[in-house]
């Protein structure tokens, strides 16, 4: 991601173990981004439509998304459809970083909008390793502009 610009990434994985594994390698990548991490769908949905206690909660902007599928309340695919289909938010890149890797689901999630479909290995050293891969990737991700 361009650094010289506030790029908040949001991390929405509901496996606590998960999301301090990916934060901690991103910044081993090199990544300095403002990450905000949430456990559910609903939460990320509220948080980037300010609702449910998000309301006066001013939100850096633009973003990027690392979005889990099997998440409670508000699983990714439901996530995913809303961000996509609402003009306020489908420009939002997403990354799809999930266990599953059904290429039915794969299809499924590119038809929904999502801009890259990363499959989360079992083993701890090669998650590890691929959350490196990504936030080398993301360093040169452009993201657009806040409208």
């Amino acid at each position: 991601m361009d650094l010289h610009k506030p790029v908040t990434i949001l991390l929405v994985e509901d496996d606590p173990g998960h999301a301090l594994l990916i934060e901690k390698n991103l910044r081993r990548a090199g990544i300095t981004n403002t990450i905000i991490a949430l456990d559910n769908g609903q939460r990320a949905v509220d948080y980037l439509f300010s609702k449910a206690g998000y309301e006066n909660d001013p939100h850096p902007a633009p973003f990027l998304i690392l979005l889990d599928l099997n998440l409670p309340v508000l699983d990714g695919y439901q996530v995913l459809k809303i961000i996509k289909h609402d003009p306020r938010t489908r420009q939002i890149p997403v990354v799809v970083l999930t266990t599953t890797d059904n290429p039915q689901e794969i299809s499924r999630c590119y038809e929904l909008g999502c801009n890259v479909y990363v499959t989360k290995p079992v083993e701890y050293d090669k998650l590890s390793d691929a959350i490196r891969m990504l936030g080398l990737f993301l360093t040169i991700v452009k993201v657009p502009e806040k409208e």
